[in-house]
């Protein structure tokens, strides 16, 4: 995700100087951000060798792996924060990730498309599927292999046990707390196990 705003946001609800997983990194721009802005170390888990390339460029630590295979690989509690901005609906295993990450961190950051937004609530009732600035792509060719809301979130995150610390809604560089389920074209959540 590109969007710089959320990216600040996110990084005020990290501790400074905290060491951090993001799961889905990307280019890396927001560990870089973390790094630079709020003095945390970690790791980014990349599968695109193009996003990996980008993180090596920035000085990021990246591995190279298929997040669908698991987090088996970090101990329980190795992270002080655990990242999953952009990446959840793009994962097989999306409820089995989410308690990898409150197993691996001490807290959990998850950001998505909200589905429940009223646009797309709009386009849905005139027979067609969502496209917007959030969710870009066509039905036939998105790579979101989910689609979730707010509302959803929370239902999952009380079935596997996760106690929500905050959570709001983004829409156009700016925090949503009134109705975020209709009003916010992204999702944001902090949980613990």
């Amino acid at each position: 995700m590109s969007d710089l705003a959320l990216h600040q946001r996110i990084a005020q609800m990290i501790p400074q100087g905290a060491h951090v997983l993001d799961l889905g990194c990307g280019d890396g721009a927001l560990l870089a951000h973390l790094k630079a802005a709020r003095g945390c170390t970690g790791y980014g888990v990349e599968i695109s060798d193009d996003g990996v390339h980008a993180c090596i460029a920035r000085g990021v630590n990246v591995i190279q792996a298929n997040l669908d295979a698991g987090l088996s690989m970090f101990r329980d509690k190795s992270f002080d924060v655990v990242l999953q901005i952009d990446t959840l609906q793009h994962l097989r295993n999306a409820e089995t990730m989410l308690r990898e990450t409150a197993r691996v961190g001490q807290l959990g950051i998850v950001a998505f498309p909200n589905f429940a937004h009223w646009p797309n609530r709009l386009q849905v009732l005139q027979g067609q599927m969502p496209v917007t600035k959030t969710l870009p792509y066509q039905w036939y060719d998105t790579p979101n292999i989910r689609v979730g809301t707010f509302k959803d979130f929370e239902q999952l995150a009380q079935k596997n046990g996760l106690q929500i610390q905050d959570a709001f809604g983004w829409q156009g560089n700016r925090e949503v707390r009134f109705a975020p389920n209709a009003r916010a074209s992204m999702a944001v959540f902090a949980f613990k196990q």
